[in-house]
C-alpha cells in the first residue's frame, strides 16, 4: 500500500461529511503538497473528527497558524 492510499485510508472517518471533504482534499488537492503541508495534512489527521470538523467550518478557531493554508484548501472542497 503506498503512501497516499495509506493517506486515504486514514481518511475514512466516523462523521459523513468529513469523509467527503476529505477524499475530496486527497483527489484534488493531495498530490500537490510539499512535504511541510504533508506533515501538516497528517497532523490534522489525527485530530478528533468534531475537531478538525469546527475547523474546516470555522466554527473554531484554529490553534496554530501554520495549518491555515491546508485548512483553506479543505474547506474549498
Amino acid at each position: 500500500m503506498n503512501h497516499q492510499a495509506r493517506v486515504r485510508w486514514r481518511c475514512r472517518r466516523g462523521m459523513l461529511e468529513l469523509d467527503i471533504v476529505l477524499q475530496r482534499f486527497v483527489d484534488h488537492h493531495y498530490g500537490q503538497l510539499d512535504e511541510h503541508q504533508l506533515e501538516l495534512f497528517e497532523v490534522l489527521l489525527s485530530l478528533p473528527d468534531h475537531d478538525l470538523w469546527n475547523m474546516i467550518i470555522r466554527t473554531t478557531e484554529v490553534p496554530d497558524n501554520r495549518f491555515r493554508p491546508v485548512l483553506r484548501l479543505l474547506q474549498e472542497n
